[in-house]
């Protein structure tokens, strides 16, 4: 089976948690293209849904699939985001954001009761950090934001090189909120949850890519079938 078809199951499987009626975040990227397409059929059979997209692409995608489109201005909350993710940890910590649309992701996944994350299994990991971690900037005063990212990867344990992202066509890539993105290869993140919290305090920052917390389950598909796995609760919060 490729990698193709086990995204498909894993988009397959997550489908399975919708139900009529509900609003739902669509994401970007390759595996929750594949939703997208799949919960086109089912709306095209009949159920009653409507969509929040988190990029250009996805809206496009989408509005191809027939799925019903509205936003976060016209509707208070979601109830399932489903999204793909370049690295999950086992405690379903993300790096997010290799397609580039980061911030839009976030803000869904932000306003969703869950958020369920699908996958091939190879984008399981022990640790955060060999794929590089996108930081999505401001393109003024951006020598000064570099250092000031610097200074935070420092003091969080962590070291790697910088670059600007490039499009296809050799130019800056540039989100669909106007802003670029720095990706950082830093080979081990230590501590994602710190990391997180010290990049969102540089005034440059717009966002990162790492979402913590914010997964509520993951569905990763491999060659020995699917696996489902939830989030752990904080011992505070086990009952």
């Amino acid at each position: 089976m490729n990698m193709d078809q086990l995204k498909r199951q894993a988009a397959a499987r997550a489908l399975e948690e919708v139900r009529d009626g509900m609003q739902l975040g669509l994401g970007t990227g390759s595996t929750a293209k594949h939703f997208v397409e799949l919960l086109g059929e089912r709306c095209a059979a009949g159920l009653k849904v409507i969509g929040v997209p988190t990029s250009e692409a996805t809206r496009a995608d989408a509005e191809r699939c027939g799925v019903p489109l509205t936003t976060l201005d016209e509707i208070d909350h979601l109830d399932i985001t489903i999204d793909g993710a370049d690295e999950i940890d086992p405690e379903l910590n993300l790096i997010k954001g290799g397609g580039g649309a980061l911030l839009r992701e976030k803000i869904v996944a932000a306003a969703s009761d869950r958020m369920i994350v699908i996958a091939d299994d190879t984008k399981w990991v022990p640790t955060l950090g060999k794929f590089p971690l996108p930081v999505e900037v401001i393109p003024f005063g951006l020598g000064a934001t570099r250092r000031a990212i610097e200074k935070a990867f420092a003091e969080c344990g962590v070291s790697g090189q910088m670059a600007v992202r490039k499009g296809k066509d050799g130019h800056v890539f540039v989100t669909d909120g106007g802003h670029w993105i720095v990706d950082a290869q830093l080979g081990r993140i230590v501590d994602p949850p710190g990391l997180a919290k010290a990049l969102s305090t540089i005034p440059g920052v717009v966002e990162h890519g790492l979402f913590i917390g914010l997964a509520s389950s993951a569905v990763l598909a491999g060659g020995e079938g699917i696996r489902v796995i939830e989030r752990r609760k904080p011992k505070g919060d086990q009952e």
